[in-house]
């Protein structure tokens, strides 16, 4: 696809979250192999709860997509995250003896229902760029922290999957999705689509800090 005018905005309005995000304990800790196991773990079921969300989120978008390309990629999207990162959790969650017996925290529970909104009531492109930023993000994170990472790490496995070739494969297929469903839109709705990005993006951030806080529900 030719230069991504609109995406690539995106990000530049973004950019100053995704500099916090980097700069957030939890991933400072992962990038030398010093994050306590317990917040790790936390982190994966956590990251597990959101991923049915996610993967369900992908689903309903593609069957909204209007045509039968994207709507393939969408659903793929889904199938490979599910696949993907079913892998990565059940990998550390039983290196690490742990089960998924916790509930979604508050955070995961605002981001997940924030995901199926946009899917379900806000605009086709709205619902793309809602769900962006876990595709764009993670990449970026993972390529930051395989850069800069202490060796050898406990956490070297994820690491190499949000910095690897197959995974960068698929976000680079959403920013292509996200850019051309911002072309086809009135100037109205690409304004949607921003506020949209730049929630998820917050809600991210949100991710990674309640994560490194264990966050509970107060009562």
């Amino acid at each position: 696809m030719s230069k991504r005018k609109y995406t690539t905005q995106f990000w530049k309005d973004s950019s100053r979250i995704y500099e916090q995000i980097l700069e957030l304990p939890f991933n400072r800790e992962l990038m030398k192999g010093t994050l306590d196991r317990d917040k790790f773990v936390y982190y994966m079921k956590q990251d597990a709860l959101y991923l049915a969300d996610f993967g369900r989120a992908l689903a309903v978008a593609g069957t909204r997509s209007g045509d039968t390309e994207s709507m393939k990629q969408l659903i793929g999207f889904a199938e490979g995250a599910v696949v993907v990162e079913r892998a990565l959790h059940e990998h550390y969650l039983s290196e690490f003896n742990a089960e998924l017996d916790i509930p979604k925290s508050p955070t995961c529970e605002a981001y997940t229902g924030f995901l199926i909104r946009a899917t379900v009531l806000e605009p086709y492109p709205v619902a793309l760029a809602a769900l962006l930023p876990c595709f764009w993000v993670y990449r970026e994170v993972g390529h930051h922290i395989h850069k800069n990472a202490t060796r050898p790490n406990v956490y070297q496995q994820w690491i190499d999957t949000y910095a690897g070739e197959e995974f960068g494969e698929s976000v680079e297929q959403a920013i292509d999705l996200t850019e051309q469903a911002a072309r086809d839109a009135t100037e109205a709705v690409r304004q949607q689509m921003l506020e949209a990005y730049l929630e998820s993006t917050r809600l991210e951030w949100m991710f990674w800090d309640a994560a490194w806080r264990m966050e509970d529900w107060p009562v």
